[in-house]
């Protein structure tokens, strides 16, 4: 799967101010992070919001971004959730052909065992037709895929070709990376992490900045995997205090509000979600217009 390695970036799906999908933003928004050099897009994962659009505006998201990236850059899919027969029978039925993996999210809200994230997706690896590359992401999940649990699917199923792994835990990461199977991937699904994980052997990065500053920050990728690390690491400094805004009150907002000064898309999301505040808008705009200053 060397077309996974580097930077993947983690799509938003841009609204105009009725709450309707902003379809050429969409568009704005695929070619930005191409013209800037990352390697892959994802689709419908959860910076997409993709828990509020409906099932139409699902497929219109996915055919828009299709047509947009026009066979330029390989496409993962998020196909996740915590209804089990509910994902297999979407494996079963669905057109995959334009996509080259899903990005499948291990179950939340219901707190599986070990034992059920394990079965749960030796169901999904069973009927899936392409390669699956699992999601561990517990501050939304509210459990954590452990190692063992990982490296077990990875041996299992020769179509479990990689992890976002995305606990914020480096030293868990390195244990991932130390016990692999040699052509399984660890990615990174933290911004700020993505480099020191890269440099411990993982694979690249699934990106939430990597939209807003795609040339940096798949940069700094690349210098990683190719072992400069001092050249990364001034790429990292450069974007660490736009990382910590991005997240600071929730992802999408934060790079809502980065593309929206980069005059790409509006800062609009659907409920529960809401827009960044006046404060952390304003510290944003001097930092976008400053990258672009010196860009």
């Amino acid at each position: 799967m060397q077309s996974l390695i580097g930077t993947g970036v983690a799509l938003i799906t841009p609204f105009k101010n009725d709450f309707t999908i902003d379809i050429e933003a969409l568009k704005r928004t695929v070619n930005l992070s191409i013209d800037g050099g990352v390697e892959y897009l994802v689709v419908l994962g959860t910076t997409a919001e993709n828990a509020t659009l409906s099932a139409d505006e699902q497929e219109l998201v996915v055919n828009t971004i299709i047509e947009a990236n026009a066979g330029r850059l390989p496409l993962v899919l998020g196909v996740g959730g915590n209804n089990t027969l509910k994902i297999v029978e979407e494996l079963r039925t669905r057109d995959f052909s334009a996509f080259e993996a899903i990005l499948s999210v291990s179950p939340y809200y219901n707190k599986p065992t070990q034992e059920g994230i394990y079965q749960h997706f030796k169901a999904i690896a069973e009927v899936s037709p392409i390669p699956v590359i699992l999601y561990n992401v517990p501050g939304r999940t509210s459990s954590n895929m452990s190692p063992a649990t990982v490296i077990r699917l990875a041996n299992d199923f020769d179509n479990v070709v990689a992890i976002k792994e995305a606990a914020g835990d480096l030293v868990q990461a390195m244990q991932l990376i130390k016990d692999k199977p040699k052509d399984f991937l660890v990615i990174s699904g933290d911004d700020m992490i993505a480099l020191p994980i890269v440099l411990a052997g993982g694979a690249g990065v699934i990106s939430v900045i990597g939209q807003g500053f795609p040339k940096e920050f798949s940069e700094m990728i690349r210098l990683g995997l190719n072992r400069k690390v001092d050249d990364a690491f001034k790429l990292q400094y450069l974007l660490a205090d736009c990382i910590d805004m991005i997240f600071e009150q929730g992802n999408p907002a934060g790079i809502k509000e980065v593309l929206k000064i980069l005059g790409v898309t509006e800062n609009v999301l659907r409920l529960p979600l809401v827009s960044v505040d006046e404060s952390l808008s304003n510290r944003m705009d001097l930092f976008v217009k400053k990258m672009v200053k010196n860009s």
